[in-house]
């Protein structure tokens, strides 16, 4: 048995197992966290197209820097390209500088070529040669407002869905029957990202960051800019009707909803009316009251509007583009056309192929009379 042996401090036992202190305890190293070797920047490719749209490339290039801004890293690069390393004007006569000609051999994870016309890519075969080799490297590629039109000619939008700018819908659609156009803001479809410009390209871009770096980043990305919500894929481009004519009555809301859905074949007034709940008569007030037109002539309006981008952006026959547009015949469409823009439909295709053949890239509207919507 084992004896207390007393003295100053606390008893200690003598013969038996003495108790060790903290300090002589077998000390076992501390294993340090790993060290995450910094991530390289994601890099970032801008190909700009002479008269690109400054808004659209703005919105994209800017949620970049200030992300990097945001987190004091350098989490994203970019490059500016143009087809011969000049610097290339905007559609606003701001001339940006950029750092290389195309084919320059630098690594990049996203290629974007931003356009404000429908002839980005047109009769330029090393445009499409290096957008492939891209590819090929695994490079991901998309387009801005109207760049889709260089990648689709480069054959790189085959089979895939694709966002561009709502004017330009028709015309690229029928150009390029195999891409799945849609009206969406901005689309991503696998290692392809489009986008349908102006602030759409900043929705998009904002979407980049969240994946790569998290949906926190992009909220406070998004705030910096005073963009208060983050869309989605599926936000419509345009405007609600409400908004775009400051109406807020429903029932003619959900006529002249109506009305933009059946351009193809127009529905009777009185029926669109019996639909809303309203009489013709009440109808005809309401448009009177809100639209200074008869809903009549507001309907005709809209077809000739849908016709006009037909004409100027598609191939089709004049008679082709009529009948698209509920008219009966092409005497009648060209007598209503005449009536409310000054000029017969032959007259704007023919004013269309005199600017193309003097490389004029304006907006169409030489020929433009103010509308004449008049109650009928």
């Amino acid at each position: 048995m084992s004896r207390i042996v007393r003295g100053r401090g606390k008893a200690a036992p003598v013969g038996g197992t003495r108790r060790r202190s903290p300090s002589a305890r077998t000390h076992v190293p501390s294993i340090a966290p790993p060290i995450r070797a910094a991530r390289p920047p994601y890099v970032v490719g801008f190909y700009l197209v002479p008269q690109f749209p400054m808004m659209a490339f703005a919105s994209a290039i800017e949620p970049l820097r200030s992300a990097n801004r945001l987190r004091a890293e350098r989490l994203f690069d970019w490059r500016l390209y143009s087809r011969d390393g000049a610097p290339v004007r905007a559609s606003n006569g701001v001339d940006i500088a950029v750092h290389a000609a195309l084919d320059d051999g630098a690594a990049l994870d996203l290629l974007l070529v931003c356009a404000g016309t429908r002839d980005a890519g047109a009769d330029d075969p090393q445009l499409a040669k290096w957008l492939r080799a891209l590819a090929r490297r695994g490079t991901a590629l998309g387009g801005i407002s109207l760049g889709p039109y260089a990648v689709a000619r480069a054959g790189l939008l085959d089979g895939r869905r694709c966002a561009l700018h709502w004017e330009s819908l028709a015309a690229f659609a029928e150009q390029f029957p195999r891409i799945r156009t849609t009206s969406d803001i901005f689309v991503v479809d696998g290692n392809r990202r489009t986008c349908s410009g102006g602030t759409a390209a900043l929705d998009m871009m904002l979407h980049l960051i969240a994946e790569r770096d998290g949906r926190a980043l992009a909220n406070d990305v998004s705030e910096q800019f005073i963009h208060p919500r983050i869309r989605g894929t599926q936000d419509p481009q345009r405007m609600a009707l409400h908004a775009r004519l400051g109406v807020a009555n429903d029932k003619l809301i959900a006529a002249i909803g109506m009305m933009e859905g059946a351009s193809d074949e127009p529905r009777a007034v009185h029926e669109i009316a019996a639909d809303v709940q309203l009489s013709p008569r009440q109808l005809e007030r309401l448009f009177a009251k809100y639209l200074r037109a008869s809903p009549s002539r507001y309907y005709l309006k809209l077809r000739l509007d849908r016709a006009r981008t037909m004409l100027l952006q598609t191939t089709k026959p004049i008679l082709d583009v009529a009948v698209a547009c509920g008219f009966a015949s092409a005497s009648h469409f060209s007598r209503c056309y005449r009536e409310v823009y000054g000029h017969r439909p032959s007259d704007e295709r023919g004013a269309l192929a005199v600017r193309r053949r003097h490389g004029e890239r304006a907006a169409p509207d030489a020929l433009r009379a103010p509308s004449r919507l008049r109650r009928a």
